[in-house]
């Protein structure tokens, strides 16, 4: 009996023990003031800490789209931050600063002319279907640059000068105008890398021609096939840039397809974003050598022949292959204009 007795008093005094120990483990984990008060906010999860944890705070709502049930994102003030301001910073960098390197370089260097003046006689550079295919590719490519950069820049650089009505037609009609003209772009993009993708295979010719300046700095002018380094370099640029702009353009065009999120919207947003300004900056370039920059150089898109002394200063390989190919006859002879 007395051991009945023993065993009941330890089992309460167990009980008691733990109860004492189970309200007295909340007041201990409770944090103090400076004061040595309780604070009793101090274990309540802060915003910052919510917003961190589940980086998407929703509510509720009853129609089918339910990312319209999102109060806040954390990764909008970032992609916010991105393009008003750095956005800003590297389009202006890119494109002004290239523009400004052009200038420079041209005052300094100068038209590279013809060593030898013309020859009289002219050989086909490229073909009708080529000068076709790079004109709308070009012309599509000048229109989404523009309208492009009136999405980025125009509120801030147009909308004072045109005022509210004028500026709004403009953009809506642009908008238009980036939307459908992606298309034939692309399909431009496409049939360039197909259409000239042999021809620009890197080689050690290249090498020879980058170390030697390629005949832009200095007087020097490196044997070349039909593309130098440098059209490689552009073309590389176009068919990556353009494969870029393309692919986040129409993500951003056919939004929330192949279940893109929010934030995936807004990669492609900053992805078709830098891509562009950085491609409209390596494109003035490429218009700058193709019209004030090199003398005869034009004529290869403009009528698709060039003077025989043109080939033979930047394309000496390219002219050897050519004159080989039709076995040995001299290029047809052409009033030079």
């Amino acid at each position: 009996m007395a051991k009945s007795i023993t065993s009941i008093r330890v089992a309460i005094g167990a009980i008691v023990m733990f109860c004492v120990l189970a309200i007295a483990a909340p007041v201990s984990a409770q944090q103090l003031n400076p004061d040595h008060s309780v604070n009793p906010t101090a274990s309540s999860v802060k915003e910052d800490q919510l917003l961190q944890q589940l980086r998407i705070i929703r509510g509720r709502g009853t129609i089918p789209d339910t990312k319209s049930y999102n109060i806040e994102q954390p990764a909008g003030r970032e992609w916010r931050e991105f393009h008003q301001v750095t956005l800003y910073w590297i389009g202006a960098i890119a494109i002004i600063g290239m523009l400004a390197l052009l200038v420079g370089f041209y005052l300094v260097r100068g038209m590279v002319k013809l060593q030898n003046g013309r020859s009289g006689r002219t050989i086909v550079r490229f073909n009708a279907f080529e000068r076709f295919i790079h004109w709308m590719t070009a012309a599509c490519f000048i229109v989404l640059a523009i309208s492009g950069l009136n999405i980025t820049f125009g509120k801030a650089l147009l909308l004072p000068l045109m005022g509210e009505a004028a500026f709004a037609g403009w953009s809506q009609w642009g908008k238009y105008a980036h939307n459908y003209l992606s298309f034939p772009f692309t399909i431009g993009v496409v049939v360039i890398f197909l259409m000239w993708l042999a021809g620009n295979i890197p080689n050690r010719v290249d090498i020879d021609w980058l170390k030697r300046g390629g005949g832009i700095v200095g007087d020097d002018h490196p044997p070349a096939y039909r593309f130098n380094a440098g059209q490689k370099g552009i073309y590389w640029i176009v068919v990556l840039g353009g494969a870029a702009v393309a692919i986040s353009g129409y993500i951003l065009m056919f939004p929330f397809y192949g279940g893109l999120t929010i934030s995936g919207m807004q990669i492609a947003q900053i992805v078709h974003s830098v891509v562009g300004v950085l491609f409209i900056a390596v494109m003035l370039a490429h218009i700058y050598i193709g019209t004030i920059g090199m003398e005869g150089a034009f004529e290869a898109m403009g009528t698709g022949e060039v003077d025989v002394n043109w080939a033979k200063q930047h394309h000496a390989l390219w002219l050897e292959e050519e004159n080989r190919r039709t076995h040995g006859a001299e290029p047809r002879a052409t009033p030079a204009e």
